[in-house]
């Protein structure tokens, strides 16, 4: 695979980005359903794809698996005219292991690497600050960082972020802190061209408020162009338009989170027919029927269907 990168990523490292779920079928990866799935949203109001981070499951993949799911959507992105970045997931809690990794995709159809902060170990910040500089300094493309403390068990603190952007091969963050103080606290100190996009569903709205530069949502999986509309609308000065856009969607990240994600969305699309199949790889288990009865109450309620076969 060779790298034909889009323009300076730090540049387009805002508005509506897709973590996009990874279609499975019979425990394989499910390429024609990928191409769809592409080419679907390809033609929508999407600035970004993040590909094998937690919502495609990217933990699950095999090496193989990973090389297909970026070569098969560059080549969708190339057959629909759009020149969408793309974003690697990776993770790991071995900075050798995570430096053997961003070697072996160098040469890859991407644009730059989501990374998310080592799991499970809880290094202190001054380690947090030296693996990931170790990672950029190494890396072919600029890195997205990726703070998720509920999943990896330690959080970057503002003082290691704004350290860590200083580095000139990483361009941003996935903020999921959870913490709207802290979130507030670095977006009116990170260095001038630094981006942050939110990771929160829920907390959409209210990043944008604060002044994030965009977010990497599940749930536009679904009503794609609404959620691009909030952010419109704020843009446009428009808070009481982008609220009640807003309001009329925010059930879906609720409906979305209810169970471990990405279960519930691949039931929706596959319901919608833009998936095959609503398959996930153990230990992540389909939805139950408890869930799976709200969700096609949700689905009749918003009909005509929202998703279409491509």
């Amino acid at each position: 695979m060779t790298n034909q990168p889009t323009d300076d990523l730090a540049s387009r490292l805002q508005g509506l980005w897709l973590p996009l779920i990874t279609p499975l079928r019979d425990g394989e990866l499910d390429e024609t359903s990928l191409r769809r799935l592409v080419r679907h949203y390809a033609t929508g109001q999407v600035d970004g794809f993040i590909l094998a981070a937690t919502s495609g499951e990217g933990m699950s993949l095999r090496a193989d698996e990973l090389a297909r799911l970026v070569t098969v959507t560059r080549s969708e992105l190339a057959d629909s005219g759009r020149r969408l970045p793309i974003l690697l997931g990776l993770s790991g809690a071995s900075t050798a292991k995570l430096s053997d990794a961003l070697d072996e995709t160098a040469t890859w159809p991407i644009d730059g690497y989501l990374i998310a902060s080592p799991y499970y170990l809880r290094p202190s910040q001054r380690g947090l600050v030296q693996h990931f500089t170790a990672l950029a300094d190494r890396a072919s493309w600029p890195i997205v960082l990726y703070n998720i403390p509920y999943r990896t068990g330690v959080s970057l603190t503002n003082e290691t972020l704004l350290q860590l952007a200083l580095h000139p091969n990483i361009v941003g963050m996935k903020d999921c802190s959870a913490d709207r103080a802290q979130s507030i606290d670095f977006l009116e100190r990170r260095p001038r061209g630094f981006r942050v996009l939110t990771g929160e569903d829920a907390l959409y709205h209210q990043a944008l408020a604060d002044g994030a530069d965009g977010a990497i949502l599940l749930s536009a999986h679904l009503e794609t162009e609404a959620f691009a509309s909030v952010q419109t609308l704020m843009k446009q000065g428009d808070r009481q338009g982008a609220l009640s856009c807003w309001k009329e969607i925010s059930v879906l990240t609720r409906l979305l989170f209810a169970e471990p994600s990405p279960a519930p969305a691949k039931y929706w699309l596959a319901r919608g027919g833009l998936i095959d199949s609503a398959e996930v790889r153990l230990p992540m288990v389909e939805v139950s029927a408890e869930l799976a009865g709200l969700l096609d109450e949700e689905i009749e309620r918003r009909k005509p269907p929202l998703l279409r076969r491509a």
